[in-house]
């Protein structure tokens, strides 16, 4: 079911941002480019927006962050749900990748109305973020906090590394 709420052009904006892997002019624009993002209803529940500050930028990796993943699963607040944008750079046993995954953070004690508004906007969001290739709803941070997870929805068994550690 439909909640009716609407996206945030400027959460559309950073989806293409970081969808378009364009070659970076200069390593200053390439510190720029976001890693991860988070989401979340405006105070009224009408629309999904940016988070203020909730955000890693690939300046940020191996300066003030040094595993993104774990910096990013951090971010999550503990009580109340949240989409996401990770960007994440994996290596298999032929390749190295790169691949946005679209992340539904639902905690088991966040309450009830949150989750159900949240579910039910669910699709608001997925329908602007074309492309996504992995889609991962999760629901404490046992879920997320072993990358090993991660790992196994982008490619299986056949992902040996994760934001350059390997598994």
């Amino acid at each position: 079911m439909a909640s009716g709420v609407t996206v945030a052009d400027n959460v559309i904006t950073v989806f293409n941002e970081m969808k378009v892997r364009k070659a970076q002019v200069c390593e200053d624009d390439k510190k720029k480019r976001k890693k991860a993002v988070l989401f979340c209803l405006s105070q009224d529940m009408k629309n999904i927006v940016l988070e203020e500050g909730k955000e890693i930028l690939l300046g940020d990796v191996g300066n003030t962050v040094d595993d993104p993943y774990l910096h990013f699963v951090k971010m999550l607040p503990p009580n109340d749900c949240r989409y996401a944008l990770y960007d994440a750079t994996y290596e298999t046993k032929e390749s190295k990748k790169e691949d946005l995954v679209f992340i539904f953070w639902a905690p088991e004690n966040a309450p009830l109305k949150s989750k159900m508004i949240y579910a039910s906007s669910k699709d608001a969001i997925k329908k602007k973020f074309t492309g996504i290739k992995h889609e991962w709803q999760v629901n404490g941070l046992e879920d997320i906090k072993d990358r090993r997870t991660l790992a196994e929805k982008l490619g299986g068994q056949s992902v040996i590394t994760l934001e350059g550690s390997p598994l």
